[in-house]
């Protein structure tokens, strides 16, 4: 058994399809209803729908479907009861719903229409709706004994695999081939991959590209031995975009080490600490030292100058200058004059602040 749920805005419309003739089958239950036509069920639904003006899917449509293998075990008195458990899994007892089967297709199937507002005004939560759906039908199913849908499409999947027991071991064989090359090849940049398809060419195995309908490439098919196979059955390896991964690696290394080479010098004058060194540190400490002596014999040239110069014009105020009270007067002031003018700039600078 399997379950579907899903919000909608036209319950009329879907009222009219479960109740249609040719399809119906049976009338399983109608809860929290008085009428037992499409239209009168709809108009009663929507008095308890207005509401709430401010959901627009108000109906949901559930959808239950029962293997073949279980509809003879399952008279309508059992299809009643699964509706109701259904519906109370669901969480639908204070809301409006109606159950009924069809026989439009080969398998039988329930129909469910339930007001998604409930007698209180309560919206119903349809967060992951349809997975709910899912998990109470495998739970229903389990009690009652009945085919799980999960395991009858997992056990389709296996059967049909294991089927063709040629297209196995045509799958083991090309597996063997195409791993073997990709381990010889892998990391060999362009001229590797190049011999990797040349190499799988030569035993007979056809690679080709699988496009959509903008002619995008989405995808790889191999072909071997009359059988094709997508690359996810060959292995992870053998995807688009991973096989070609296989052998950009060493292309991105190799295309590296000559820009780093060209780059280097620019780079370690600009950050000398990084962990490459053209130069010893031997030789770069010197030249930094001589750097730093050649910067300061300017310097010291220029301080030099203006001491001997500052030395000269003393000698030569020597013979104006004399110690007496008025020359003591005037050095005096010059002092005092040059104190007020320090104290100025402070205060000057003080205002800035």
């Amino acid at each position: 058994m399997i379950g579907k749920c899903k919000a909608i805005a036209h319950g009329s419309t879907a009222l009219d399809y479960i109740f249609r003739e040719g399809k119906l089958g049976s009338r399983l239950a109608f809860h929290n209803l008085c009428s037992r036509e499409p239209k009168t069920i709809y108009e009663e639904m929507k008095v308890v729908s207005d509401y709430n003006s401010r959901c627009r899917n108000k109906f949901l449509r559930i959808e239950i479907g029962i293997a073949p293998q279980d509809e003879k075990r399952l008279p309508v008195s059992e299809l009643m009861g699964i509706a109701h458990l259904f519906a109370k899994r669901m969480g639908l007892d204070n809301h409006q719903w109606v159950a009924v089967t069809h026989k439009d297709t080969d398998n039988r199937h329930i129909h469910i229409i339930a007001n998604r507002i409930s007698l209180y005004g309560e919206v119903y939560d349809t967060t992951f709706v349809s997975n709910k759906a899912a998990r109470v039908a495998e739970e229903i199913s389990r009690e009652k004994g009945l085919t799980i849908a999960k395991e009858v499409k997992a056990e389709k999947k296996y059967q049909k695999s294991k089927a063709n027991p040629t297209r196995e071991q045509t799958k083991k064989e090309m597996q063997q081939i195409c791993y073997a090359l990709l381990d010889k090849y892998k990391g060999g940049g362009i001229l590797g991959h190049s011999m990797f398809l040349y190499e799988l060419n030569k035993k007979g195995i056809i690679i080709e590209r699988m496009k959509n309908k903008q002619g995008n490439v989405y995808g790889l098919k191999f072909s071997y031995c009359g059988q094709t196979f997508k690359a996810s059955e060959i292995g992870r390896e053998f995807g688009y975009r991973s096989l070609q991964k296989n052998f950009e690696t060493t292309n991105k290394e190799e295309s590296r080490k000559p820009h780093l080479t060209v780059q280097e010098p620019t780079e370690r004058k600009e950050q000398p600490d990084t962990g490459y060194q053209l130069v010893p540190p031997s030789r770069s400490s010197i030249s930094r030292e001589n750097d730093t002596s050649q910067v300061q014999n300017p310097i010291g040239a220029v301080a030099d100058a203006i001491v001997s110069a500052a030395d000269e014009l003393m000698e030569g105020l020597d013979d104006l200058i004399t110690p007496t009270a008025q020359g003591y007067d005037y050095v005096e002031a010059a002092w005092q004059r040059k104190l007020r003018n320090q104290v100025n700039r402070k205060k000057k600078r003080g205002r800035g602040i």
